[in-house]
């Protein structure tokens, strides 16, 4: 998969693209990118994706969902040719049509344009899908407007998701997203304080603008290496590591090792229950344990691991 960033780029082959900020690749998402690759491959064009990173906080979008390398990965595995995602900086004073002449016309070299109805591109987002049709139609781009895709009654949205994991909702927002709420972050130094208790936690801190689910003990999984180990996951307002932000601190039961400054991706499953105050470390220590216990039914159970 090609990875680009720079609007100046050009490219030598006509492509259908996916328009969005896919915040979350949720299966809504999915469903309008693989429209797009199955046009793609009944025409002869390679399958693109257009979307951007934010260097500044936007303020009609939401928290993310998933972190940069995250929502690369979702790409890969959904085929993808082209990766184009400039800073949201160095497009957005683009007037509508300027968009569609000198990134999707002339940059991306595209024939065909997939877009959910809540799209919204241009300066000041003047521009919404009635006008990008418009305009696909004046340079002779074939416009798809993706169906809406609802669960339970309700529209899929990157919203949706980040409502169902403020309240715990992680059956809800994996169902949603097509796979179960992850993070995926680099562990770092804490307190060291499990270590005191027999139960030695990784801690991983999310960064600026990520979303976080409801604070708890989360039942989770953790991959190790490729291998899946059974975890208890605590998420909340804790003491900061290192003078940095919100951290999720996980035990991960049957595994040994130094994971410092690997990224390690942590499943979340389902939420067990909300912070408690303890009297005693030991106290501490076996609930830490006992969650992990419980997440390693669960996921033999359910067949995960």
């Amino acid at each position: 998969m090609l990875e680009v960033y720079n609007i100046s780029w050009q490219s030598s082959e006509n492509s259908a693209v996916a328009l969005g900020y896919f915040d979350g690749v949720h299966i809504a998402h999915q469903s309008l990118i693989q429209q797009m690759c199955r046009y793609a491959d009944e025409n002869g064009l390679k399958k693109a994706v257009f979307t951007f990173t934010k260097s500044i906080t936007l303020g009609h979008k939401g928290k993310d969902l998933l972190t940069q390398s995250q929502k690369l990965e979702c790409m890969q595995a959904l085929g993808i040719d082209l990766y184009y995602s400039p800073d949201f900086s160095d497009f957005s004073g683009l007037e509508p049509e300027e968009f569609v002449q000198k990134i999707l016309v002339k940059s991306m070299k595209a024939k065909a344009v997939f877009c959910g109805e809540n799209f919204f591109f241009g300066k000041n987002r003047r521009g919404n899908v009635q006008v990008l049709q418009q305009l696909c139609e004046k340079y002779g781009i074939v416009f798809v407007l993706a169906e809406t895709v609802c669960l339970d009654g309700e529209i899929v949205s990157s919203t949706a998701i980040r409502n169902a994991l403020s309240r715990g909702a992680m059956e809800k927002a994996g169902t949603m997203l097509g796979r179960p709420y992850s993070v995926k972050l680099p562990v770092v130094h804490g307190k060291k304080i499990g270590r005191t208790m027999g139960t030695p936690t990784i801690n991983q801190v999310y960064p600026d603008g990520m979303c976080t689910p409801k604070d708890g003990v989360y039942i989770t999984c953790t991959t190790v290496d490729g291998k899946k180990y059974p975890s208890a996951t605590g998420l909340g307002s804790r003491p900061t590591v290192n003078g940095l932000g919100q951290t999720c601190e996980t035990f991960i039961l049957g595994y040994e090792g130094d994971l410092y400054y690997k990224e390690i991706q942590v499943d979340f499953y389902q939420y067990l229950f909300a912070p408690q105050k303890f009297d005693s470390l030991r106290q501490l220590g076996e609930m830490i344990y006992s969650s992990a216990e419980k997440s390693c039914e669960f996921l033999t159970k359910k067949g995960i691991i």
